[in-house]
């Protein structure tokens, strides 16, 4: 939608007066990670990027640890902890705000037989089971996807045929389980730089190590934007976060929250989706790479993100935000 340029003048000068106010002090300040909340423009200025979602609180995330970097994926824990995991095969298990307190827990997953592979291991997304406590990861640059038990450690692998012609550092960036057992993965970009919206995804029939032979169907989203993660609401609806790099130096970022009914998806089709939320560059985001859903108890959903500060902690910030929506608000996309 068109807007007239010299009414976003005044918004703009609002946020850069709420940004410069002195950053408030942290309300965690835990041996391993520091957890500082941001200031944030009003809730009528944030409505409109928004949509039906609630910006319940953001915060920025610290640590000098030298596991603590670049998480692009992330799983909700039973406990009301959150299971993050980062670009190299560490991860980090941490109570955000709001839950029971617990000491963060930053360590290497062990990939390979007796954990020995110590190989890089780029993990961009994750699916979870919480009946068996299985993990599955999409590893990009090797466009393969790893089975681990409850403890983090690697049970089985496998690189579908599927995937097979997916480029070097744009692979599974978005991966689920789905009720009914059934597996999807999407490929970060679009299959041709003529293409601005069709993303190349594959479902499997069930669990991916089991059934290696996904079938194709492509993913249409919002013009020029990257899939980077997705999380599945109670009723089989996905969430899928994509992103935007709009300025190199300093790094810019824009992102989209788009919704899509896995029931809709077909092999050899297009699967729609509809936009729900813009996070605009207006606001204090980063490179958002992450995103997990929590019920509660009144039907409403909580909806985490998560930056992904590609090891460049001067240049970027690892941020947490929690929205919440109620999925009843939500659309049902139609193919």
């Amino acid at each position: 939608m068109r807007r007239n340029i010299a009414l976003l003048f005044p918004f703009l000068a609002l946020l850069a007066i709420t940004w410069m106010r002195d950053p408030p002090a942290p309300i965690c300040r835990d041996p391993r990670v520091s957890v500082v909340p941001l200031t944030m423009p009003p809730a009528r200025m944030l409505a409109p990027f928004l949509g039906p979602f609630h910006l319940e609180g953001a915060w920025q995330l610290e640590s000098r640890d030298s596991k603590f970097f670049g998480y692009s994926s992330m799983v909700p824990l039973p406990d009301g902890r959150i299971l993050a995991i980062n670009d190299a095969g560490g991860y980090m298990r941490f109570s955000p705000p709001g839950a029971k307190p617990s000491v963060p827990q930053l360590r290497w997953i062990k990939f390979g037989p007796h954990g020995r592979d110590n190989s890089y291991h780029d993990v961009e997304s994750v699916a979870h089971d919480p009946a068996s406590g299985r993990y599955w990861l999409g590893l990009e640059g090797r466009n393969a996807i790893f089975r681990l038990n409850a403890r983090l450690v690697e049970e089985a692998r496998i690189k579908s045929p599927a995937m097979a012609g997916w480029a070097l550092n744009t692979g599974p960036e978005a991966l689920a389980r789905l009720p009914d057992g059934r597996f999807v993965t999407i490929r970060e970009i679009t299959r041709s730089w003529r293409d601005s919206r069709l993303h190349e995804a594959v479902v499997f029939d069930g669990d991916p190590i089991l059934h290696p032979d996904g079938r194709k169907f492509l993913f249409d989203g919002p013009d020029n934007f990257s899939v980077v993660d997705m999380a599945l609401l109670p009723d089989g609806r996905a969430l899928i976060l994509m992103r935007r790099l709009l300025w190199p130096l300093p790094m810019r970022f824009a992102g989209r929250i788009v919704i899509a009914d896995t029931a809709r998806i077909r092999p050899g089709h297009v699967w729609h989706s509809i936009p729900l939320a813009s996070l605009a560059s207006v606001l204090p985001v980063d490179n958002f790479e992450a995103i997990g859903l929590v019920p509660q108890p009144d039907g409403r959903v909580a909806v985490w993100l998560m930056s992904d500060d590609n090891r460049m902690r001067r240049l970027q910030r690892t941020l947490l935000w929690k929205l919440s929506v109620d999925p009843r608000r939500l659309p049902w996309p139609d193919n």
